[in-house]
């Protein structure tokens, strides 16, 4: 197929447009650059890489390079759950204004399928953990409430034009792929695993964020997903997206661990003292969220392969490999 994969130069989108284009996908990425990195896809054969913001003017324009599209799969937008907070209408600019014209353009462009990266933030503070995805949508913070916004944008295109849809709610999604090639880079880094890491390869402290909560050990509990897992399921969410309606996903690993847990197995790993400092609560962080991936395993046929070490292996395979991502800066 030809496909568009929106924010492909990212964590997610890379490995995903890397994906495709191995199993014999055209691939068009779009990505304006401003997080992702051009080393992630460039050189990889079967992808060409478009610099745009999709919430720019012009999108038409920009994307009329792409040529004939099939499906898009959209990974675009802001990530940050405290950024969110301080810049709300920075992340309704780039999540739902940009996503806006994406689903502008996929209509005149006559394309009927889109997988939509969306997250976990939808469910807020869950009132039962494991969450389902039948569970009300109550974000806690500007970036959950972009994401249920463009979950209710798909939900009005497969009424007005018979868009298909399936949105995949990530949990944690951790580890790196290609054999520890392909990393998590984000600038500033605020997900825990990454922390952790650099952490131990330089001796700093990192920050624990809670550590009297209502959980067993008084830090959070979430649900960590391997990267290579996480692309499975856009593979199986594509070959599952109908015509004219829009399915949700969790996709976690079904099992949570504790910020003092995946300390722990990080240190196993790494073989090195992690050191830490306490901090208060931050806003927007739920005590516990995990994934219920029942449905995932019932209508994807779908299942997490690989556990928490796996994980923290090929993260530590990556960081050992490019201390300072992927332009080599390190910070």
């Amino acid at each position: 197929m030809n496909l568009l994969v929106a924010g492909g130069a990212g964590y997610v989108g890379s490995a995903v447009a890397r994906r495709l284009s191995t199993s014999g996908h055209r691939v068009v990425v779009v990505d304006d650059l401003s997080a992702g990195h051009a080393e992630a896809v460039d050189g990889i054969r079967g992808i060409r890489l478009l610099r745009a913001d999709l919430a720019a003017p012009g999108l038409d324009r920009a994307l009329a390079a792409a040529g004939p599209v099939e499906a898009v799969l959209h990974f675009a937008g802001k990530i940050a759950v405290g950024e969110s907070f301080a810049d709300p209408e920075g992340y309704r600019r780039a999540n739902v204004t940009g996503s806006e014209a994406l689903l502008a353009w996929a209509r005149a462009a006559g394309v009927r399928r889109f997988v939509f990266s969306s997250s976990a933030g939808v469910y807020g503070t869950p009132e039962k953990v494991p969450v389902p995805e039948s569970a009300p949508l109550r974000p806690v913070s500007p970036y959950g409430e972009t994401k249920v916004a463009v979950e209710e944008r798909l939900a009005g295109a497969a009424k007005e034009w018979g868009l298909g849809a399936v949105a995949l709610r990530y949990f944690n999604a951790s580890g790196a792929t290609d054999g520890g090639r392909h990393g998590e880079d984000h600038r500033p880094e605020t997900h825990l695993i990454p922390r952790l890491l650099a952490a131990a390869a330089s001796g700093s402290a990192v920050p624990i964020y809670g550590t009297d909560g209502p959980t067993p050990d008084g830090t959070c509990v979430r649900d960590y997903v391997h990267i290579e897992d996480l692309v499975e399921a856009h593979v199986r969410a594509l070959d599952a997206v109908r015509p004219g309606e829009v399915r949700a996903f969790n996709v976690g690993a079904g099992s949570g661990a504790s910020v003092r847990e995946v300390i722990a197995a990080a240190e196993r790993v790494t073989g090195r003292t992690v050191r830490t400092k306490d901090e208060p609560p931050r806003r927007g962080d739920p005590p516990s969220l995990v994934a219920d991936i029942s449905l995932a395993a019932r209508e994807l046929a779908w299942k997490p392969t690989r556990g928490l070490e796996e994980i923290l292996a090929s993260a530590w395979s990556w960081h050992r490999g490019r201390p300072g991502g992927y332009s080599g800066r390190r910070g």
